[in-house]
């Protein structure tokens, strides 16, 4: 197999996932999924950790900062909106999902992206659960998505 072949990403050449694959991965596991305000508060997280808005000493249960620097037009302001709607919505197929959200994540996120560590996945993980009543992430949402990720690049090189 040559170097000019496309291969999934971390898998044959050392490649790392970056935060917005693992985004993707999230839209394809739990797409069909209406997006919850955990969702927002998690997909802000990852947007601001590929940015390098976040530091990891800001783990406080107040993700104000986090909400200041959030692009207007990103990923997080798209999801906010969706999980705004959502809450209003009377039927569920009117619900916006983490498909729609997250669709080309990589792309959306532009230059704003990188490869996804632990810490990134520590930070994501937390937000999502602090943000749920039952303090449970979504079983192959964003967190999910993220932490697997974290996972599969440690290590590679």
């Amino acid at each position: 197999m040559s170097c000019q072949e496309e291969r999934p990403p971390a898998v044959a050449d050392g490649t790392k996932i970056t935060i917005g694959e693992a985004l993707e991965a999230a839209a394809l596991s739990a797409g069909d999924q209406p997006v919850e305000p955990s969702d927002a508060a998690a997909i802000e997280a990852a947007e601001a950790r590929a940015a390098g808005r976040l530091q990891d000493d800001d783990d406080d249960d107040d993700d104000d900062d986090a909400d200041a620097a959030a692009a207007p037009a990103g990923l997080a302001a798209r999801a906010r909106a969706a999980a705004d709607a959502n809450a209003r919505a009377e039927r569920d197929e009117d619900k916006t999902t983490l498909g729609d959200v997250l669709a080309d994540a990589a792309a959306k996120l532009g230059g704003a992206d990188k490869e996804v560590e632990r810490e990134d996945a520590v930070r994501v993980v937390g937000v999502e659960v602090r943000s749920k009543p039952d303090a449970a992430a979504r079983p192959g949402g964003v967190a999910a998505s993220i932490a697997a990720a974290a996972r599969l690049n440690r290590g590679r090189q």
